[in-house]
């Protein structure tokens, strides 16, 4: 098949339709894809983690693995770094996260992970390359210590009724 700039593949061919869905997949953007989880005790505290990498403390969870779908993703790095199994419940938010610190833009998927009793968290299983400490605080206590963008996102979203819709951790303008 010819190749160059102006050269479209043939696609009334599943041979051509692949090789247009390979340029698609060069030239359309990526975004870094995060799943988190908020996670409760019994007194409605939050749980945030410490992490060695981060000055502001952060909720449990992470950036997806390629084709790890965003509950997977949070269900499995909660295991990883905390050692406790939850499961990625209700749809909180959608936040679209712009650049920051370096980062490319982002979207953040928030799920409620459900309660935990403090004692259930063992620090022994710990993933100490990532986590130095947990912190349960309430929505408020959390704020200043938290990145602007997940302060907000807390507000708006940890009692929501209905799967929040986010830009910049604020609600889009009607």
């Amino acid at each position: 098949m010819p190749s160059g700039p102006h050269v479209h593949p043939d696609v009334a061919s599943e041979e051509g339709r692949l090789a247009f869905i390979r340029v698609l997949n060069e030239r359309l953007p990526t975004k870094r894809t995060i799943g988190q989880g908020i996670i409760r005790n019994p007194e409605r505290e939050v749980l945030l983690c410490e992490l060695t990498y981060k000055r502001e403390l952060d909720l449990p969870g992470g950036v997806l693995d390629p084709h790890e779908s965003p509950a997977a993703c949070v269900e499995r790095e909660i295991s990883e770094e905390l050692g406790v199994q939850v499961r990625a419940g209700r749809l909180l938010a959608v936040n679209w996260l712009p650049p920051w610190r370096g980062w490319d833009d982002a979207v953040l998927f928030l799920f409620d992970c459900g309660t935990l009793e403090p004692g259930q968290l063992d620090p022994d299983r710990f993933l100490r390359r990532e986590i130095k400490g947990v912190h349960w605080l309430s929505v408020a206590a959390a704020a200043p210590r938290l990145a602007p963008y997940a302060a907000r996102m807390l507000e708006v979203a940890t009692d929501a009724e209905h799967t929040t819709y986010l830009e910049n951790s604020d609600p889009r303008a009607d």
